[in-house]
């Protein structure tokens, strides 16, 4: 019988359209602008996995408890789809300890990172119709995952010159009958902000008179370096319900272990009424599951890590924003309005009238690259045309060859030669 593959019309259009909305392959284009013959060592300041920077290793506790998983053989088979419960029994305990009111473990399912986490909210609230509320600038996967879900999109502008709070009236103007959530990400990616609670409880407000649902991301969760504390937004969960997703991988600095979670947060009922509890359950019977070995090492990693490895993190992480913020200041093409005090990353806004032969905030990562070997993510990827966004999860001495080398690049390409 004759094939015939050809005649039935793959066409890659929808998933190349949807791939332009990943980090990953917009720094990938940006990388094949990278000279072979520049033996300067590449500085990448393009994505949040400093894993492999020796002052970011993970706490040995992380690391034990993973060997002793495999060593017990107890977590060589299949789990159930939710996860095992004495790693999702941890986790509800965990997120309990900063909230009001108790988490069930039955609160609590597990995926693979938390990009699946996404990836199952957003196939869970998809209807014929419905749209979601998004931040801008924000994280594109979710932009993505909502295109796959045929969910539209609306996204609701952070204000730079506030700390990058939510622009609450935009919210409220954007809302509509078929509005079904909107998502908050604190502490902020990109932009590095951390909500204050008075602000948090603002916008819980502002979605129970809206009568929809928030979905809080605190993947960057306690990772907060500034004079705000992280305050998760299920604190505000008896004003309206909260689906908190979260993951090991920011706060451990082990992203490659692929372990989240999503969380109702809902002292009311209000999800498992609705059936979204009961629809998160269904979906995952369908889905991946993280693996065994890294559920079964979750209670000793969340149990015993100790205090001194995460204020160490923070640490590190202050110290390179505060270098970071201070040489940026020597580059007049740059605009930083806002002091990073949580997560790994900050917005730029580029002041292209200085410039000479740079188009727009691709061209100018493209030729950086070309030039001093310098990898950042273009701010268009994330919602803001003509903005940056650099991660600063890096050793002080290499952010600051970065920035020198940056600062060569404008000095080039700058409109007022002889500075």
């Amino acid at each position: 019988m004759e094939n015939k593959l050809g005649e039935w019309g793959f066409n890659n259009g929808d998933l190349k359209e949807k791939s332009l909305f990943s980090i990953r392959s917009v720094l990938e284009t940006i990388m094949e602008n990278l000279k072979e013959d520049d033996e300067r060592v590449q500085i990448h300041l393009g994505r949040g996995d400093p894993s492999s920077i020796p002052c970011f290793r993970t706490s040995p506790v992380a690391e034990d408890a993973i060997f002793d998983a495999v060593r017990s053989a107890k977590f060589n088979g299949y789990a159930p789809a939710v996860g095992i419960y004495s790693a999702r029994r941890s986790i509800a305990d965990y997120l309990s300890h900063d909230l009001p009111h108790h988490v069930s473990p039955d609160d609590v399912f597990l995926t693979p990172g938390a990009n699946q986490a996404i990836e199952v909210v957003m196939s869970v609230l998809a209807r014929p119709g419905a749209n979601i509320l998004f931040p801008k600038p924000g994280y594109p996967f979710y932009d993505a995952r909502a295109a796959c879900s045929n969910l539209e999109v609306r996204h609701f502008d952070l204000l730079p010159e506030k700390g990058w709070e939510v622009d609450l009236k935009s919210v409220e103007a954007l809302v509509d009958d078929h509005t079904i959530a909107i998502v908050i990400i604190n502490p902020g990616n990109p932009c590095g902000n951390v909500f204050t609670s008075e602000h948090l409880q603002e916008i819980a407000e502002t979605a129970k008179k809206l009568g929809i649902l928030v979905i809080a991301d605190e993947v960057y969760s306690h990772l907060c370096f500034g004079s705000k504390p992280f305050v998760p937004m299920g604190v505000f969960g008896l004003i309206t319900p909260i689906l908190t997703l979260g993951s090991i991988s920011k706060r451990w600095i082990v992203p490659g272990w692929r372990l989240g979670w999503i969380a109702m947060v809902d002292p009311s009922g209000v999800l498992k009424k609705s059936g979204i509890a009961e629809c998160l359950q269904n979906y995952l019977e369908y889905s991946a599951n993280p693996a065994t070995i890294i559920q079964g090492a979750v209670p000793h990693i969340l149990e015993k890590t100790t205090k001194e490895f995460f204020s160490n993190i923070n640490n590190v992480l202050k110290e390179a924003v505060d270098a970071f913020y201070t040489k940026v200041q020597e580059i007049p093409c740059f605009i930083c309005p806002y002091k990073p005090e949580g997560a790994m990353s900050m917005m730029i806004k580029l002041n292209l009238s200085l410039l000479e032969g740079i188009n727009d905030d691709m061209d100018f990562c493209a030729k950086l690259a070309h030039e001093e070997s310098i990898i950042i993510l273009p701010g268009v990827i994330v919602g803001l045309k003509n903005w940056l966004r650099f991660t600063f999860a890096m050793e002080p001495a290499i952010l600051e060859e970065g920035l020198d080398r940056i600062k060569a690049f404008y000095l080039r390409h700058s409109k007022v030669k002889g500075l």
